[in-house]
């Protein structure tokens, strides 16, 4: 019997990580880096995001299958109570249910540490990941016509909001 937890980031967990988000930089127009990620940059990342964020891993058995972090929705303070949410999940074990304990994870801790609101940013169409924010209560916000260009076509990019406190 398999040993399923989500826990927070651990040095360790970088080069996992990097593994996942580096195929959807590759292969996919989901994330808009175009170049892979190394593990040192990785870390960089890791390291500026935790102190204030919560990053949290989906672990089987030591095995990380998928990943969730918040991070800075803009850079001046009085944004300080919004995070912009991130959720990956290794290509080989989408429909699990993998993505949406992450995100239910992530949104509990968020809200244990004040954060106000949430915005998930979309390259679209994606309608697996607009499904999992919407059944957590995300409501789409705001539409971007052709804002990103990526494997020789235009992208638009969808913003989905969830307030966490009244």
């Amino acid at each position: 019997m398999s040993s399923e937890i989500i826990r927070a980031v651990r040095d360790a967990d970088s080069s996992a990580i990097c593994k996942i988000y580096n195929h959807y930089i590759q292969e996919t127009c989901i994330s808009f880096e175009e170049v892979p990620v190394s593990v040192e940059e990785m870390d960089r990342r890791i390291a500026i995001i935790t102190p204030t964020f919560p990053f949290l891993v989906y672990d089987v058995d030591g095995e990380i299958f998928g990943y969730a972090y918040g991070n800075k929705w803009k850079d001046r303070s009085a944004y300080r109570f919004t995070a912009e949410v991130t959720v990956y999940v290794d290509k080989d074990n989408h429909g699990k249910g993998i993505g949406n304990k992450l995100l239910q994870a992530l949104i509990d801790d968020s809200r244990s540490r004040n954060i106000h609101v949430l915005i998930a940013v979309i390259a679209l169409p994606n309608d697996k990941s607009i499904r999992i924010h919407e059944k957590h209560g995300f409501k789409k916000v705001a539409h971007f016509a052709e804002v990103g260009y990526k494997q020789n076509r235009w992208i638009d990019v969808g913003c989905w909001e969830l307030r966490l406190s009244t």
